[in-house]
């Protein structure tokens, strides 16, 4: 999951439509066009956005595509945000860091945070 890529495609509103529509049931690109006054290409468009940040996924049957949401990249960005939440202030001049967590930066071979 690239964060830059989850963002760019979470800031237009017609693709965060689209994901409203998509949570509920898997739709067609026809279908998901009906809902919204552009044109196929510019579902299209949104549909690729959203697939290349990893938000969608697509499967065909016979002439048709089907589109559904990929919740587990919106769980990791709601635990990243989470975790950023819940950030604790940074320690004063002398105290010793918290020791490092899994997915936290750290001195190569210790436990001492960056």
């Amino acid at each position: 999951m690239s964060l830059q890529a989850t963002c760019k495609a979470l800031a237009d509103p017609i693709r965060r439509e689209i994901l409203n529509l998509l949570k509920n049931r898997r739709l067609s690109a026809g279908e998901i066009g009906s809902y919204f006054p552009v044109t196929a290409a510019s579902i299209s468009r949104h549909l690729s956005v959203l697939r290349e940040a990893d938000l969608i996924r697509d499967t065909r049957e016979g002439k048709y595509i089907f589109y559904e949401l990929n919740a587990s990249v919106l769980e990791e960005v709601m635990l990243w945000v989470s975790d950023l939440r819940s950030t604790s202030p940074a320690p004063c001049a002398g105290e010793p860091k918290p020791p490092c967590r899994k997915g936290d930066f750290c001195y190569e071979g210790t436990t001492e945070k960056i």
